[in-house]
């Protein structure tokens, strides 16, 4: 491979950013100068959708007036609910349906301001955000059979969606941890998503386009999919007659990747995954059923004897939403309803400085065939 091709792109920069700080060599993630821990303790998932989008935490007079904002948009129009309807009757995959239903909203989205604008983009923004979890927890309870629950404008973030997922307010620890993991995934630098959302933007297409695109990248097995698989592992390891370190080996020598673990980033432990693997504990803790987390600790200890490899975000989220109920194919929209904000926040700050992204490739077919008319081919 030439020193001037970059598959993937990786190491090439594209943008100048001041939303996401990642240190891969220390395991640092950074939003607008905040330690991801500092905020992910302190902070709600509303304020740091706010810092990301306007650059600062707000007061408290301004979180008031957008959370309400936020909360007066949650409801989505019937002919949505209709499709989501049937996609769920259809049993699509939830991804699959996040990305038609959102495209969807679009049509019943009335324009606000001078269309292209960072005020319109930002409100219509500001619905999506509003309204993908309304879409989610639809699309859960129409496939179980039940009908959709409306959201309360009383709860937060994070507890509404919850309530419309399950029918009823979670109590606070749930609503605590789920607010936290909102604010751990909302934005990770210019990753494969957001990228996608960047590219979209950079053609001058809208807001929708734009969030439709990165649900679509995000959907795949290398970005927001693997906590599906990680689960889905922890699950085998469960059903097996081995222990989780002969589980482990075995899968290692036989080839496999062990899922949640690497990054392209980091090179130490994802920050990401050491505070909501404290979270899985304290679940399990709740429960009394602590063998999610336990497997998951015993398998992180054997990879970083056997591999050196450290978890990523992906390993301990999929204990800590498995243990509150959420089902498995359900991981990857969550991660969708929170990493909305920073795709958003990517867009709108490209767009400050906008150039088209066009990336070339080198060419390396054939340069002299001959047509041949068709009749005389063999």
């Amino acid at each position: 491979m030439s020193d001037d091709l970059k598959k993937g792109l990786e190491g090439v920069l594209v943008a100048e950013s001041e939303l996401s700080y990642i240190d891969g060599d220390e395991g640092r993630l950074v939003y607008r100068g905040y330690e991801i821990g500092d905020l992910a303790e302190r902070a709600s998932f509303e304020e740091v959708l706010y810092l990301l989008w306007h650059g600062e935490l707000p007061t408290a007079s301004a979180l008031s007036t957008f959370e309400d904002e936020l909360a007066a948009n949650r409801t989505v129009h019937d002919d949505v609910l209709e499709t989501v309807r049937r996609l769920a009757e259809a049993d699509a995959n939830p991804m699959a349906a996040l990305r038609t239903a959102t495209s969807m909203l679009s049509a019943y989205d009335d324009e606000d301001g001078e269309p292209g604008t960072r005020a319109e983009d930002l409100a219509k923004g500001k619905r999506i955000t509003a309204k993908m979890p309304t879409v989610v927890a639809a699309f859960k309870r129409l496939r179980d059979g039940n009908d959709p629950v409306a959201p309360r404008e009383d709860l937060d973030h994070a507890a509404n969606f919850l309530y419309m997922l399950n029918g009823e307010a979670p109590d606070d620890k749930l609503a605590e941890v789920f607010d936290m993991a909102l604010v751990l995934h909302v934005d990770h630098g210019i990753n494969a998503s957001t990228f996608a959302a960047m590219v979209t933007a950079s053609t001058l297409s809208d807001i929708y386009s734009s969030i439709t695109s990165a649900i679509g990248t995000l959907k795949g097995g290398l970005h927001g999919g693997a906590n599906q698989n990680v689960m889905a592992m922890l699950k085998e390891i469960d059903d097996s007659e081995l222990s989780v370190v002969e589980w482990t080996r075995n899968a290692l020598e036989e080839g496999k990747r062990i899922p949640g673990f690497g990054h392209r980033v980091y090179d130490v432990k994802d920050p990401r995954a050491a505070i909501l693997g404290d979270q899985s504990r304290a679940l399990g803790n709740a429960s009394g059923e602590l063998k999610w987390f336990s497997y998951s600790q015993v398998i992180e200890e054997f990879m970083q004897q056997e591999t050196g490899i450290a978890p990523n975000v992906d390993f301990y989220s999929a204990s800590t939403y498995y243990q509150m109920g959420i089902p498995i194919d359900l991981f990857t929209p969550i991660f969708a309803l929170s990493r909305v904000g920073g795709w958003i926040a990517h867009v709108l700050e490209y767009q400050e400085d906008n150039r088209l992204i066009r990336p070339r490739s080198r060419y390396v077919g054939a340069t002299d065939q001959a047509y041949v008319p068709v009749e005389q081919r063999e």
